[in-house]
């Protein structure tokens, strides 16, 4: 072999193995929020489709994040995000009651505007995203149970539907504030029984069909009045008063 070979072979920089490309992706979607503390990632059939490899290959991604602390496997159930994140800048975590009741006040104005302009911007991809969620709420309905990671998957999803990535910025940096308010109102609604989960989910698919219909009035209306019911149910109507 020539000189000139010898260099070009050195020079040559390989590509990194399928597995090492899947690795990075999900990564990446773990550390930007994408997939949430506790969250469930997609089964391995959906992964493998969308990255388009085999499951053998995505197997080795898995174990690398598995190794790393990123993921836990639970046997049964699947692969679940094991990071916690700090809570983002400005957004100091939930401590009191009053502080519940400011989140509900804050999703009330940022929610509201994101559902009216997921009616106009929305598109299929994200219509079946909102419909994945709607399927596993629904099954937890069915099962007398309430999901908070697919309830705030729905709700992201509109986020996303807005095309306006400060929204959908937004909700992921306060997920786990919203997931306080979701955990305890998903005990009182289990605590009332079938028919007050069954209402719930009517305000979910209610929501989606505004969507869906392009109806921007209602889509705000629908949402607001499904945020405005569930701080109901978990304060009673007893608002404090947070004047200063």
């Amino acid at each position: 072999m020539d000189q000139q070979n010898v260099d070009n072979t050195s020079a040559r920089t390989p590509r990194p193995p399928l597995s090492e490309k899947v690795y990075t992706a999900l990564k990446n979607r773990i550390t930007r929020g994408d997939y949430g503390a506790n969250e469930k990632l997609p089964a391995e059939k959906d992964l493998s489709g969308q990255f388009g490899v085999s499951r053998p290959v995505l197997r080795v991604a898995l174990e690398q994040l598995r190794e790393e602390g990123l993921i836990v496997s639970r046997q049964g159930a699947g692969n679940f995000v094991r990071v916690k994140r700090e809570p983002a800048l400005g957004y100091t975590p939930v401590e009191t009651i009053a502080d519940i009741q400011r989140c509900y006040e804050f999703r009330l104005t940022v929610e509201v505007d994101a559902a009216g302009l997921a009616a106009q911007r929305r598109n299929a991809e994200v219509l079946d995203e909102m419909d994945r969620a709607l399927d596993l709420l629904s099954d937890a309905t069915g099962s007398r149970l309430h999901r908070e990671d697919a309830d705030f998957a729905f709700h992201l999803a509109i986020a996303r539907a807005s095309n306006n990535q400060y929204y959908a910025e937004t909700l992921k940096a306060l997920r786990d504030h919203i997931y306080v308010g979701m955990k305890m109102h998903g005990d009182a609604l289990m605590s009332d029984g079938a028919a007050a989960l069954e209402h719930v989910l009517g305000e979910h698919r209610d929501i989606y069909e505004a969507i869906k219909d392009r109806d921007t009035e209602r889509a705000r209306s629908v949402m607001r009045g499904h945020i405005i019911h569930s701080r109901e149910r978990l304060f009673g109507g007893g608002m404090l008063d947070l004047s200063m």
